[in-house]
């Protein structure tokens, strides 16, 4: 009988160990079975898809101007292309798990430019600060597009993405935990804010199956969250906290956690995740990064709207490369720049705005509010449920 319960326990480990490790990287619910089952029944949409477009666009608008008033930003154009060899591509882990698009440019060249379509404007936008000399607390916001071409395709993962890419030059002084949280909570003001605004013009959305977007945004740090719910994979973890408090942000993602793993993989390159930031019964805690995380009462799912995060400076840059085992890195030419100070300290991050519109439009799929390409899989599940993605 003995015998019998240590080999349950053992199993159970493993299982255990098996979902954290599984559950580090590589977005989306990764199968459609899994799809089909968190999907709504029942569903019928708010808005019709035209009047959709039109409260979107109303949405973008606002929060545009809100992070513009709210984080001193200008918006400014940003690439879709980028040269393979400049290190400046967003390779949003650290696993190579996740792979840009490649291309070769320019016809009649001897030699043609061997380039990359972007994942993110991560790394380009600190850059960029210099290029578009950025006073200290001043910065840029862009309409950034990118292709994804790795993600599962689920209801809130597309291999077309949208973001709202902004970065702010800051300086040393400001590298501390405390300007990142006043940072987050002016973001989430704007959200919030474009929230209350499209349910005013659009009284369609103010729905009692749906509670109203929660004003204030709860901060934990990985480590808490891991002390709360020590057996259970990350995204689990997330889905328990975000059921009690329906927005908040997930600080020190990166970093390995007391279980042995990080509460996620993250690049090393750009967000500082190696930094301690605080102790909590005596209990040292490290990062200078998050995620917003929300409680999407249509899906009945975790929602992720933001990562953002305080910038590497060279020291913590060469920190996390040896880390994760990417030193090479260091010979890149955005790299050398860091290395050379040549770029300045900053703060950034993206928000998704398909993600963003899905979550404020009250929509159960991301297809309704961005137009890309869905597996017949999907699009057969999704009209099922009258679910209507677009194309």
């Amino acid at each position: 009988m003995m015998q019998n319960i240590v080999k349950l326990a053992f199993s159970q480990t493993i299982k255990t160990m098996y979902e954290k490790k599984s559950d580090l990287a590589g977005p989306g619910i990764s199968t459609y079975e899994e799809v089909n089952k968190v999907l709504p029944d029942n569903y019928s949409a708010l808005l019709t898809p035209l009047k959709r477009m039109e409260a979107l666009y109303l949405v973008k608008e606002y929060i545009e101007k809100g992070l513009a008033d709210e984080l001193n930003l200008q918006m400014v154009q940003v690439p879709l292309i980028v040269r393979k060899d400049s290190g400046v591509n967003d390779y949003l882990d650290r696993d190579g798990s996740r792979t840009p698009v490649d291309f070769p440019a320019g016809l009649g060249l001897d030699k043609r430019i061997e380039t990359q379509v972007v994942q993110a404007a991560t790394k380009w936008k600190r850059m960029a600060l210099a290029q578009f000399d950025c006073a200290v607390g001043q910065g840029i916001n862009t309409d950034m597009r990118a292709i994804r071409k790795d993600y599962f395709l689920d209801h809130d993962h597309s291999a077309y993405v949208d973001q709202w890419d902004w970065e702010k030059r800051i300086t040393a002084e400001d590298r501390t935990l405390d300007y990142l949280k006043d940072t987050v909570k002016k973001l989430w003001k704007v959200i919030y804010g474009a929230g209350m605004m499209i349910k005013e013009k659009f009284p369609e959305l103010n729905d009692d199956r749906y509670p109203d977007f929660p004003e204030e945004l709860k901060f934990f740090h990985a480590e808490e969250i891991l002390d709360m719910y020590p057996d259970l994979p990350r995204k689990e973890r997330e889905t328990k906290l975000i059921k009690e408090y329906p927005a908040v942000f997930i600080i020190g993602i990166g970093w390995v956690l007391e279980d042995g793993y990080p509460h996620e993989m993250r690049a090393a390159d750009y967000d500082d995740w190696v930094t301690p930031s605080v102790t909590k019964n005596g209990k040292q805690m490290h990062g200078l990064n998050g995620d917003i995380l929300v409680w999407n009462p249509v899906t009945q799912r975790r929602h992720e709207l933001s990562s953002m995060g305080v910038r590497v400076t060279k020291d913590t840059l060469k920190t996390q490369l040896k880390l994760s085992g990417q030193l090479d890195f260091l010979d890149l030419p955005y790299h050398q720049a860091i290395l050379n100070d040549e770029i300045p300290l900053s703060i950034g991050g993206g928000i998704g705005q398909a993600r963003t519109y899905m979550y404020l439009l009250r929509t159960a799929h991301l297809g309704e509010v961005t137009v890309s390409i869905w597996p017949d899989e999907l699009k057969k599940i999704c009209a099922e449920k009258n679910i209507h993605v677009l194309e």
